[in-house]
């Protein structure tokens, strides 16, 4: 007996689909109405011979304002004083654009430092080795 090609689309552990369709699927996922946060799109497929596929698909919706936090990383261990610098953008509007706060202030690459001094010091190499003092 074959019955008919189905996908079925369950968000998070819903028992209950959001969306069936018949194969071939295309649409547009409105994520606006989710929480931020972590999420997972489960998708089950029937074939016409009536056997199930699945597949789970874990996402993150980030539909408020990015956060960023300088001087704290995820597990760290603190003491005394620790100065914390936190930052919040989104696009709230976009007929005007903002300089203050749009971006996170971050130090300068260790990197950057080392190509300098690299640069730097063998500018100085090179000049000491090829420089003849003019004379009078």
């Amino acid at each position: 007996m074959a019955t008919e090609r189905s996908v079925k689309l369950f968000l998070d552990d819903e028992e209950v689909p959001f969306a069936e369709y018949a194969p071939p699927v295309k649409f547009l996922f409105d994520t606006t109405k989710l929480p931020d946060g972590p999420h997972t799109l489960r998708i089950v497929a029937r074939s016409t011979s009536g056997v199930e596929g699945v597949r789970t698909i874990p996402f993150e919706v980030r539909n408020g304002p990015a956060i960023t936090v300088l001087g704290l990383k995820p597990n760290e261990v603190l003491q005394d004083h620790v100065p914390i610098t936190v930052n919040a953008y989104g696009s709230e509007r976009s007929d005007r654009f903002m300089i203050t706060g749009s971006e996170t202030p971050k130090a300068i690459p260790a990197w950057v430092w080392a190509l300098l001094i690299a640069f730097v010091g063998f500018a100085a190499f090179y000049f000491t080795l090829y420089w003849e003092p003019v004379q009078l």
